[in-house]
């Protein structure tokens, strides 16, 4: 007789400490060189993966307390991976062992008397702190850039992921800000109820993480930001805790979560948030329509916007971003629709779509039968989901692989993007003797405007990668401060947008926002060089 049989324990999957996502779904060594060989002037083999253990980690410049040496870990790969962020910037200074400076602890506190505890004794330490979520931010907001500090800590609020309240009358919840966007869905899903957020980090980033930098979701129009959803905050400061009430609406002075939604964690430690939710949609449908006519597909979608359609889904690809998605490959734009609902079906309102694009030169993609659905819908989809880790395996060939992203009213857009493809193609031929890819599409759309998002493919310089982006980067905000555009919709401000932020802020706001870090934060230990200095 043969004895039970044991089935193999399924090894957990472990986050890569240098680049995006998991890290046993990046490209090995053979997609990345086949990739690399497809775009001239990259390396002839791949960087290899780094190791934590090549880095040259001091030991930590303080201890915490006896008090609160339960919730700090200095183990070198946790400090490693919380030293940056998961832009182009930050994946190149990993490859080339140049992460920057290290945090010297991290802390995982469980409640708001923890966080506190350990504000309190960075700022009699002068250490700084650096809130941390799930560490996608794309802008350097989680890393610390100078020597003011004696030590840096990154507080890691990850503990705190739990969705604490349901009201399920209200169509509201209580959720603790380190929940990481699948643990929320999860935790709501017995109330069939919803958040509807969920932006291309979802995976990997948390709701106080979505909150602190104003976060886009997936949607196209109507509650296009996390901004949307919020009823109350919860802020932990230097100087005392921040509750609002929670309420649907109120005209009672300026509003207090709007002054720490997008703070980046330079005004206080948001912990929790009260959460408008909906109802998890039961219908959906989309369909993809192809445009040889790029300006017309503008004009499209900006009638879709000015309608009262509300597609879930409005996003507009170039030709070159289609093609890079393969959602088509003729020199088409795509124009990518969906529609959901939890009340009824929604294929009378795709319809109306479809016929309002066709009327300005679309034509409807066909369905595919080896696809779930629209061919091309189901390529952008995919492609959606895995570009990051693309980027990544492209820049260990040493390639440029970045996106960035702003906003404008219509009448601004075609102008535009227009600008940005010429000036930043141009510099970026100037800098490396290659040219460069400059591909568009629009996320979100309004009535008064849209949010056009470029991706920038290009040859570096071997290990001159990250100055190579600072100037594409800089010319590029160059474009959209003359344009009036936006220097970021959803990405946040970071360290990497400051300049560009110092100049689209009003100066009378500029000095009230120096005059809340004083109050708030009196010892400047709050993710330093955010926002405001």
């Amino acid at each position: 007789m043969s004895g039970p049989t044991t089935q193999p324990v399924p090894r957990p999957r472990t986050r890569s400490w240098w680049g995006w996502g998991w890290a046993d779904a990046h490209p090995d060594d053979a997609e990345c060189a086949a990739m690399g060989a497809l775009l001239p002037g990259t390396l002839a083999r791949p960087l290899p993966v780094p190791r934590v253990g090549d880095l040259r980690i001091a030991n930590p410049a303080v201890e915490p307390p006896a008090s609160l040496a339960h919730l700090v870990d200095t183990h070198p790969r946790q400090r490693a991976a919380h030293a940056m962020g998961k832009a182009y910037r930050d994946v190149v200074r990993a490859l080339r062992g140049r992460p920057g400076r290290i945090p010297d602890l991290v802390a995982r506190p469980t409640d708001d008397r923890e966080v506190a505890d350990l504000l309190d004794w960075a700022g009699e330490r002068q250490v700084a702190v650096v809130p941390y979520g799930g560490g996608s931010s794309v802008t350097g907001g989680v890393e610390y850039r100078g020597d003011a500090h004696r030590a840096v800590l990154s507080l890691d609020l990850t503990a705190m992921g739990r969705v604490l309240e349901v009201d399920t009358v209200g169509r509201a919840a209580r959720i603790q800000a380190g929940t990481l966007g699948p643990s929320l869905e999860d935790q709501l899903r017995p109330h069939g109820l919803t958040l509807r957020h969920f932006p291309q980090s979802f995976e990997f980033s948390t709701l106080g993480g979505w909150l602190a930098t104003r976060a886009g979701g997936h949607y196209a129009t109507g509650r296009t930001h996390i901004d949307d959803f919020v009823q109350s905050l919860r802020v932990i400061t230097p100087a005392g805790t921040s509750a609002s009430w929670r309420l649907p609406a109120s005209g009672a002075g300026p509003s207090p979560d709007r002054l720490f939604l997008g703070s980046e964690g330079a005004l206080g430690v948001i912990t929790e948030a009260w959460v408008r939710l909906q109802e998890r949609p039961a219908h959906k449908a989309s369909a993809s329509l192809f445009f040889t006519d790029f300006p017309a597909a503008l004009e499209a979608v900006r009638a879709l916007a000015q309608s009262d359609l509300s597609p879930a889904n409005c996003r507009l690809l170039d030709s070159g971003e289609a093609a890079l998605s393969g959602a088509a490959h003729d020199g088409s734009a795509v124009l990518v629709l969906g529609f959901e609902s939890a009340d009824g079906p929604v294929t009378s309102r795709l319809e109306q779509a479809v016929g309002l694009a066709r009327s300005h030169g679309g034509r409807p993609g066909t369905a595919s039968p080896a696809q779930d659905g629209d061919a091309a819908v189901s390529a952008w989809r995919s492609a959606f989901l895995r570009m990051p880790y693309l980027r990544d395996g492209l820049a260990r060939m040493g390639a440029v692989v970045e996106t960035f992203e702003t906003a404008a009213t219509w009448d601004r857009i075609p102008a535009l993007i227009e600008a940005v493809r010429e000036e930043v193609g141009e510099a970026a031929l100037k800098a490396s003797g290659h040219p460069a890819t400059v591909n568009c599409r629009l996320t979100h759309v309004y009535p008064d405007g849209a949010a056009p998002y470029f991706t920038v493919l290009a040859a570096g310089r071997p290990g001159d990668e990250v100055a190579f982006w600072d100037d594409l980067k800089a010319v590029a905000s160059d474009v959209l401060h003359r344009h009036r555009a936006t220097i970021t919709h959803h990405h946040a401000v970071g360290r990497d947008h400051r300049p560009g932020y110092d100049r689209q802020r009003p100066e009378p706001f500029a000095l009230a926002l120096r005059a809340a870090k004083g109050a708030l934060d009196p010892r400047g230990i709050l993710n330093p060089g955010v926002l405001v200095d």
